[in-house]
């Protein structure tokens, strides 16, 4: 979700006088939650970890302490991922590459209009070279997959991740979305689906509405027509695992074009699917509402 600096935003609760910041009191949560109960690691017994379709959001999941519950319990819900390999709308390249595996890779901070401090957050997560190899072996004799050498983590990535796991323990790879071709993402997601098997979390990160230039920034509670009608498509055909009604968002869905001018935001959620052990089998949705007109749907898919 990249904002323009001509649109206005709200003022950061940090630069307010004397107001302690929303993500301060998460971590506050987060580190009591730890000491009374640590977060489980996965281990073989837990079975294939499902895969999940995230709503993404900007630098505002900071300022939402709805928003960081949910995303935070969410992931205390399930078993603590031994490393994440996440496709995010804002890397669209072909062919397939993989983010830097060094610890601690410089993030990419793809967004704009926001307060100085959220340029400078961090998410030094662990060497994620084993997490590579194994990405690149189940990718092997499908396509080729580039490895960069330098190139972080974007904010669809870190942005969620930080949230659900602060600690910044999980080694964490980011792989591009080189189509927006349903079939082809599926067949993609099918490739990972044994990560799965061994502890990995994939994700889809998008945005289940993600209409920024219709949005009322004037009124930004108010929820645009086209965004609750296409929210509820989705959320209907998610629940009876139509894939193929998914497939033909650009046509069937109501809400359209403005619910996705340009479909990146959409399409990851193929990825979810094509990863899960059955994609046509219904999801279980976790997060649901709307930011600033923006239907925040996620899910997890078995």
């Amino acid at each position: 979700m990249t904002v323009p600096t001509a649109v206005p935003t709200a003022v950061p609760t940090a630069a307010r006088p004397s107001a302690r910041h929303p993500f301060a009191d998460h971590l506050d949560r987060h580190a009591a939650l730890e000491t009374a109960q640590p977060h489980p690691l996965w281990t073989p017994e837990d079975g294939p970890l499902p895969s999940l379709y995230i709503s993404h959001g900007a630098p505002p999941v900071f300022e939402d302490a709805a928003w960081m519950g949910e995303l935070h319990g969410w992931a205390r819900a399930l078993p603590k991922p031994r490393a994440i390999l996440i496709v995010s709308a804002h890397w669209e390249s072909a062919p397939l590459s993989l983010t830097s595996s060094r610890a601690g890779t410089d993030l990419v901070h793809d967004f704009g209009g926001f307060a100085p401090m959220y340029y400078r957050m961090r998410y030094d997560t662990p060497d994620a070279s084993a997490l590579a190899r194994q990405v690149v072996s189940v990718l092997s004799g499908t396509e080729p997959v580039h490895e960069h050498a330098s190139r972080g983590l974007d904010h669809g990535a870190w942005v969620p991740l930080k949230v659900m796991y602060p600690d910044a323990d999980v080694p964490v790879l980011q792989l591009s979305i080189p189509t927006h071709d349903s079939t082809r993402l599926l067949a993609l997601g099918a490739r990972l689906r044994t990560l799965r098997e061994s502890g990995v979390l994939v994700i889809g990160s998008g945005f289940m509405t993600h209409g920024l230039q219709y949005v009322d920034w004037a009124r930004p509670d108010r929820v645009p027509g086209w965004s609750r009608e296409f929210d509820l498509w989705a959320a209907d055909a998610l629940s009876r695992g139509d894939v193929e009604e998914l497939a033909h968002f650009r046509t069937r869905a109501p809400g359209m074009p403005y619910a996705h001018p340009t479909v990146e935001h959409f399409t990851p959620l193929f990825v979810t699917l094509g990863a899960a052990g059955d994609p046509e089998a219904p999801v279980s949705t976790t997060v649901d509402g709307f930011f600033v007109g923006l239907a925040k749907r996620s899910f997890q898919a078995a």
